[in-house]
């Protein structure tokens, strides 16, 4: 589905550029991690699977199944996958990367790190949304501040890491119901955002200040540009809530 060195990445909701390069082009190489949140739709996980190196996070494994996928690796502790899941991974001999249920890291962080070490330069993750706040929580600020770069996706809802220095240009495929700007870290500054109903130009962005959300696309426009020059900026896309 993706050229290996593009700078572009494709979803089925969009296309993302990078003017300065950047992560993007990485992403084409990424691993892509099915977690334990809301499971993707069956027939979006096949498409973005392919090209990809399929590795399941534990309750990720239920939603690998339901699509017919068989993951190149499972991780987790065993405590939210189904039963069944777990034992057809095993009769499927698939390497399963197991730690005990009391431990530091949560399965996602273990399996960032592990994608990391195995020389990864990206980590697509889905199944990242939905359910409990804290779970949603935790998984967006590991993923933003994960030793390799991310992006979290599903047919709902997408949330790119923009940092200091990039330029960013996404070209919808379907009309976002919103796209909002989220500081990650405590001050965002030098941010310009075209293309879009509410602009920006060489903004600063609080985290004590989340203002920059529900925004639409300008009308009769279809791409967006981003770009930030200190700090680390999530770029939110919602479709469906």
């Amino acid at each position: 589905m993706n050229t290996k060195n593009a700078s572009y990445f494709q979803l089925p909701e969009l296309t993302i550029r990078s003017e300065s390069l950047g992560f993007v082009p990485l992403l084409n190489k990424s691993c892509l991690l099915v977690i334990g949140g809301r499971a993707p739709k069956a027939d979006w996980l096949q498409k973005t699977a392919e090209g990809h190196a399929l590795w399941a996070v534990d309750h990720g494994l239920d939603a690998c199944l339901a699509a017919k996928l068989r993951p190149a690796k499972l991780i987790g502790d065993g405590d939210s996958a189904q039963p069944k899941a777990w034992q057809w991974a095993e009769e499927q001999d698939i390497p399963i990367e197991k730690f005990p249920v009391e431990k530091d890291d949560t399965d996602t962080q273990l399996a960032l790190k592990l994608a990391h070490n195995a020389g990864f330069p990206a980590a697509f993750v889905t199944g990242a949304f939905g359910g409990r706040f804290d779970h949603a929580l935790s998984t967006v600020m590991s993923c933003a501040f994960a030793p390799l770069p991310c992006l979290l996706a599903d047919e709902r809802e997408t949330l790119l890491f923009v940092h200091a220095g990039e330029t960013l240009s996404v070209t919808v495929k379907k009309q976002p119901k919103a796209i909002s700007l989220l500081p990650l870290t405590g001050r965002c500054e030098g941010v310009t955002l075209e293309g879009t109903h509410w602009p920006l130009h060489e903004a600063v962005l609080t985290q004590r200040s989340m203002r920059a959300v529900s925004n639409v696309l300008e009308s009769g426009h279809g791409t967006l540009t981003l770009s930030i020059k200190t700090g680390l900026l999530g770029l939110y896309f919602v479709w469906h809530e």
